[in-house]
């Protein structure tokens, strides 16, 4: 099927900030009992009888946090409620709704913004949530988006950052690495397009990679597996940001040190080989990548059993006394002190 060359292009002036609001949502259905007032009038309301309610924002700038050369818009409103669900799970609770507010400039026609939104409407039917709110206006500075996530859990269920103690085992959910090795790939390829707008990068070695950064899954089916296997973790956090700083702000909020076992990281096959062919060293991009959007946690000793042998999930270190630091423990068994070197929004 041959691309249309002159697609339609409805500029966003024609609709106005409400129209636009009304037309990009008129398809959303309420399904959460919890959302008893959606979009539509001054403020949602909700309802959760008795539960505690969690709320998480997250913010998406372009040229800082995407790239619109390679980042499809439809992809991109999927990742944006993705972000956010992932910090609702990580608190161990359940997502129910979401709001978006989008800054775009005059650059974007409606059509665009409809593709966004296809993306958005997926994100929620796949992982039960409803969009209930939002806002839009015109930017400068290409596209701005802003997400907040909204859930409910039991107080007695609710996990934070803070709660791990020394020797607790540290466990993590999938692999690491592949999303930041898919950045790599379409930011390599894309060089290669700026000099040969002609050339058609072949990205089907790389497809497990480029998924994990242009579609990420926020991880709702591990709490949902911790709460069958009646595992609730002392401590937890997602991996937004890297391994290394995860680790250091789950000591930092307990109170405790680490040692994080260079040999357990679990990584994909395609990481290491694509690592070899970038030359780079897979523990430092699991350490340091970040988009992963996996769950990091911390169990006590006794639930060890309850997870023994699952697929998903993988006993990468313990929890020390804080005296003792934190540290990576290579396969040669020698001792190094982990630093954040994660992703930081402000650094130049």
């Amino acid at each position: 099927m041959l691309e249309d060359k002159n697609p339609q292009r409805t500029s966003l002036e024609e609709l106005g900030e409400f129209g636009l609001i009304d037309h990009l949502t008129q398809h959303f259905e309420l399904k959460q009992p919890s959302s008893l007032v959606g979009v539509g009038d001054d403020a949602a309301v909700m309802d959760f009888k008795g539960k505690k309610v969690v709320v998480s924002t997250d913010m998406l700038v372009e040229g800082v946090h995407f790239d619109l050369s390679y980042m499809p818009l439809k992809h991109l409103g999927y990742k944006s409620v993705m972000v956010n669900l992932s910090d609702i799970y990580a608190m161990n609770a359940m997502a129910t709704q979401i709001t978006i507010s989008m800054a775009v400039s005059n650059r974007f026609s409606l059509e665009a913004l409809e593709e966004f939104y296809q993306g958005v409407a997926l994100a929620c039917k796949m992982y039960n949530v409803d969009l209930v709110g939002g806002d839009t206006t015109s930017s400068n500075k290409g596209m701005i988006i802003s997400v907040t996530a909204i859930g409910s859990a039991d107080e007695s269920q609710i996990v934070y950052r803070k709660g791990s103690k020394p020797n607790d085992l540290l466990v993590v959910t999938g692999d690491l690495g592949g999303a930041y090795l898919g950045l790599q790939v379409l930011e390599r390829e894309k060089e290669v397009y700026k000099v040969n707008p002609n050339s058609q990068p072949d990205l089907e070695p790389y497809s497990y990679l480029v998924e994990r950064q242009l579609k990420p899954e926020a991880r709702k089916d591990m709490v949902e597996l911790l709460e069958k296997l009646e595992v609730k973790p002392t401590s937890m956090i997602d991996i937004s940001d890297g391994l290394s700083s995860e680790i250091l702000h789950l000591c930092k909020h307990g109170g405790v040190g680490c040692n994080l076992f260079e040999n357990k990281i679990p990584l994909d096959p395609s990481v290491i080989s694509t690592c070899e062919e970038f030359k780079m060293d897979s523990t430092m991009v699991a350490l340091a990548g970040g988009e992963d959007y996996e769950l990091l946690f911390t169990i006590d000793q006794a639930d060890f059993p309850k997870i023994k042998g699952n697929p998903n999930l993988t006993v990468i270190g313990h929890m020390t006394q804080k005296s003792e630091g934190v540290h990576l423990i290579t396969r040669a068994e020698t001792k190094i002190p982990i630093t954040a070197q994660g992703w930081n929004s402000f650094k130049t």
